[in-house]
């Protein structure tokens, strides 16, 4: 766990002038992806995915190969951030206690008199990395997730709160499932946005080699403060959207439910499990008014609701053996469901008798 100095707030938002407030956080999310592709070549996509999940105040799970930047993507955002940072490697004995805390026993040398004392352990940290999160039992995913949902920890009956703002970024490794702890949907489903990050192009690859292997780094400065965070977290909320848009998100998660009469689409009948929850919806909108700031813009459209459905939607959907035969992944049905889906609320593509 890193101990930084906390720098001095660099943002004075006015939440009751949205349309310098909304002007302001854009020029400061411009000058913080300066800093991040300080130590990041490319992955713009995935630099915003993961400012979006920081800015809602959500969780987000980064899945990768290896060799892609993806720890070193986290710890430069909480460099930028001014946040502390705390790295957990997840490993097969790695227990609840060696990442919530623990109880010690402490003598009074003078008195003689032993009390217990709770030592917080790394995750009482703003920023969390949970490196490879499928590589540790139920048991501590289990109690990661309850941190996660509640932003406390429980030990010997008091509750310890986190520290604001508190984010976890857990990272999975897709190619290699050997020895592996899968989370299941409904802890997947506490997370708000799925990353991909992919291999760079070559240009990107070039400069990696040639940065890397080169002395004399940039290291990225911070930008923003924790208490900026928490400001733009209220002004994200406060972002209007109107009722046809909600509607629209509302009509993209209903279609992937295959277990309600006359909901989903025909694609998602033949190749879904399962669909996607009310939390989908809240993440969609959620997201795509973060979208929207980061954009300068004043209001939600359904074009920030489509930007954000795959990270929105991905792990929250489940697909059948129809879909593995052949070969469809969660993200083409997403990619059907916003080609069939009108955002002008017709009707028409949602009836069964239509498709």
């Amino acid at each position: 766990m890193s101990d930084r100095p906390t720098p001095r707030s660099s943002l004075s938002l006015n939440l009751n002038d949205p349309v310098s407030a909304v002007g302001e956080v854009r020029r400061a999310v411009d000058r913080l992806r300066t800093e991040v592709h300080k130590a990041i070549v490319g992955q713009d996509e995935v630099v915003e995915q993961a400012l979006l999940a920081i800015l809602c105040g959500g969780h987000a799970i980064v899945e990768g190969v290896p060799g892609l930047a993806k720890t070193l993507l986290v710890s430069s955002l909480a460099k930028t951030l001014g946040l502390q940072f705390s790295r957990i490697q997840f490993t097969p004995d790695l227990m609840p206690s060696d990442m919530t805390g623990t109880e010690v026993i402490q003598e009074d040398k003078a008195t003689g008199s032993r009390t217990l004392r709770f030592v917080k352990g790394p995750i009482f940290a703003n920023i969390v990395l949970a490196d490879e999160i499928n590589r540790t039992p139920p048991k501590t995913q289990a109690a990661l997730l309850e941190a996660m949902q509640e932003r406390q920890v429980t030990a010997g009956g008091v509750q310890y709160a986190l520290p604001a703002p508190f984010f976890v970024l857990a990272t999975q490794n897709p190619i290699e499932q050997e020895g592996t702890y899968p989370l299941p949907e409904a802890q997947l489903d506490r997370f708000m946005l799925n990353i991909r990050v992919n291999y760079p192009t070559e240009a990107e690859e070039i400069e990696i080699v040639t940065r890397t292997t080169s002395s004399g780094l940039s290291q990225p400065e911070c930008v923003l403060t924790a208490d900026d965070i928490l400001r733009i977290q209220a002004l994200v909320r406060q972002m209007p959207v109107a009722e046809h848009v909600v509607r629209y998100a509302i009509r993209i998660v209903r279609a992937t439910r295959v277990r309600e009469e006359g909901q989903a689409l025909k694609v998602c009948r033949d190749y879904l499990a399962w669909g996607a929850g009310p939390r989908a919806s809240q993440f969609l909108i959620l997201a795509a008014k973060a979208k929207a700031l980061l954009e300068g813009a004043t209001h939600v459209t359904p074009d920030h609701v489509r930007a954000i459905a795959f990270p929105t939607m991905r792990h929250r959907i489940v697909t059948n053996f129809n879909a593995e035969a052949d070969g469809i992944k969660p993200d083409d049905v997403v990619r059907l469901i916003l080609e069939a889906v009108p955002a002008d609320g017709s009707a028409s593509v949602l009836d069964p008798v239509a498709r």
